[in-house]
């Protein structure tokens, strides 16, 4: 079904397939961190994204939420439409992590009395930094009408999963979107949703159930992994 790799980043390499409006998205198991200065390999972690991604994107789905999911064709691999990517990573923080605490003062683990939703640019060579609605309307990345748009979005996505996590005794404390454009120039999410793109706590414990275990050398990196895939995956 592949027939041309169009794009090898981090963690994906996409394809090209006999449709040419669907891709094929293989996960890797590659880890990176501090914008690729930290490398490695963490087994089977292609997989437990593929399958996380899946389960998320579906659920999405069913709540009105339109993606580039198709579906699910490997333990690895899934199919997706194609979409022009908005070079904008859009980040929504629920609780304080991260950049709040090291750039920003928080206290981490502080609730935050709503989410903040943030801006970066998508660009390896500049190191993805954030940015204001103004430079996006200067570079022309977007028109303010696909801003709102992509933040009413990223602000239903978020209450859509704060439940969903929830429910599976998660706590969703931060995660990052990707948006795209499809071929009818509708905007709809595109990428992924996994433990590489998501803070992910557990709720009685805090304990840290995603990429953060890599990041700061905690272990249990793949157990982490497994465990997400298999709370979202039970039945």
């Amino acid at each position: 079904m592949k027939k041309e790799l169009i794009y090898e980043g981090k963690a994906k390499k996409i394809f090209s397939t006999e449709d040419k409006d669907v891709y094929l998205q293989e996960f890797k198991d590659d880890a990176t961190a501090f914008n690729g200065v930290k490398k490695d390999k963490i087994p089977h972690k292609g997989e437990f994204n593929n399958y996380i991604s899946s389960e998320i994107f579906i659920h999405l789905k069913k709540n009105g939420i339109p993606n580039h999911f198709i579906g699910k064709i490997s333990d690895t691999e899934m199919l997706v439409r194609k979409v022009n990517i908005i070079k904008i990573e859009v980040v929504c923080r629920n609780i304080a992590a991260g950049s709040l605490v090291k750039k920003f003062g928080f206290s981490e683990g502080a609730v935050l009395d709503k989410p903040i939703v943030e801006f970066y640019l998508k660009s390896d060579e500049l190191g993805d930094p954030l940015f204001t609605e103004d430079h996006i309307y200067s570079l022309g990345l977007a028109d303010s009408h696909e801003l709102s748009t992509i933040k009413k979005m990223t602000l239903m996505i978020n209450s859509i999963l704060i439940k969903y996590f929830a429910a599976k005794g998660i706590r969703l404390v931060d995660f990052k979107l990707e948006f795209g454009k499809d071929k009818s120039g509708n905007i709809i999410l595109a990428d992924e949703i996994s433990p590489d793109t998501c803070r992910l706590w557990d709720s009685i414990t805090n304990k840290k159930l995603d990429k953060d275990r890599f990041r700061f050398d905690l272990g249990e990196v793949e157990e982490a992994y497994r465990e997400i895939k298999n709370r979202l995956t039970a039945q």
